[in-house]
């Protein structure tokens, strides 16, 4: 008669169990990096083949401002570094233009844009302003809306994943969508210009020359940061002044 009985332990279920959880845990880190990396890397391959990467004349101040001669922002054109600089901050958007008043004389200090295609209603534009956060930003003023010359207009964008309508921060997060032909409106006190979009192209940071006057007609240029939830490239959109139709409610 035996003095001793071995029993091995039946561990299949266990690891049966632990498997699968290694596999639900492989599978959702797929998925989070995935709906985390989709927008960059879907906006890059759209921005290749249907939008144009256009450069001017960059016009580069080599009298930078203060900000960049500190060296607060850093490695502002390498999308691998670690950048410390506050987007919602206007100024840091194009760093290589000098941080000054370009107009004081302009009468109009806010008005209001509205997009129907994007949503976007009575959003609230700031002249001259810096804090991209609580509005939209109507960069270095030198003209208003329905007069000739160009009017920048910077707007805040982020991951769609993280968009909210009413949220400055994420306003112009689907500006991408937009296409030749959409309407933008702007409300001035109690009159209201019609926009109609004919060019979208991407530029660097350095490509100031978005921001060039140009007086032969009533321009709009709608800027934000690209790919989505990045600051690395300037998406923008291009606006003329035409007669104004009914479809504004």
């Amino acid at each position: 008669m035996a003095l001793y009985s071995y029993y091995k332990e039946n561990n299949l279920t266990k690891k049966r169990i632990l498997n699968y959880f290694s596999y639900l845990s492989l599978t959702i880190g797929s998925f989070l990096l995935f709906w985390s990396f989709y927008p960059i890397i879907s906006f890059e391959i759209y921005s290749r083949f249907f939008l144009a990467n256009k450069i001017k004349s960059p016009i580069i101040n080599k009298d930078s401002n203060k900000e960049i001669k500190d060296g607060l922002v850093l490695g502002r054109f390498n999308i691998f570094s670690n950048n410390l600089s506050d987007f919602t901050n206007v100024n840091f958007w194009f760093p290589s233009i000098p941080i000054k008043k370009i107009n004081d004389k302009l009468l109009i200090k806010d008005y209001l844009l509205s997009i129907p295609k994007l949503n976007i209603k009575d959003a609230k534009v700031i002249v001259d302003g810096q804090d991209l956060s609580k509005s939209l930003i109507h960069y270095l003023p030198k003209t208003i809306p329905g007069e000739p010359g160009n009017v920048a207009i910077f707007g805040h964008s982020t991951l769609p994943q993280l968009y909210k309508p009413n949220d400055y921060k994420s306003i112009f997060t689907f500006l991408p969508s937009l296409q030749k032909g959409d309407k933008i409106f702007i409300k001035i006190n109690d009159l209201i210009y019609q926009y109609e979009i004919f060019e979208m192209f991407v530029v660097e940071p350095t490509e100031v020359s978005i921001l060039d006057q140009q007086f032969d007609s009533s321009y709009l240029t709608l800027v934000t940061c690209v790919p989505p939830g990045t600051f690395w490239k300037r998406l923008v959109v291009k606006a003329k002044l035409i007669p104004f139709s009914s479809t504004f409610n």
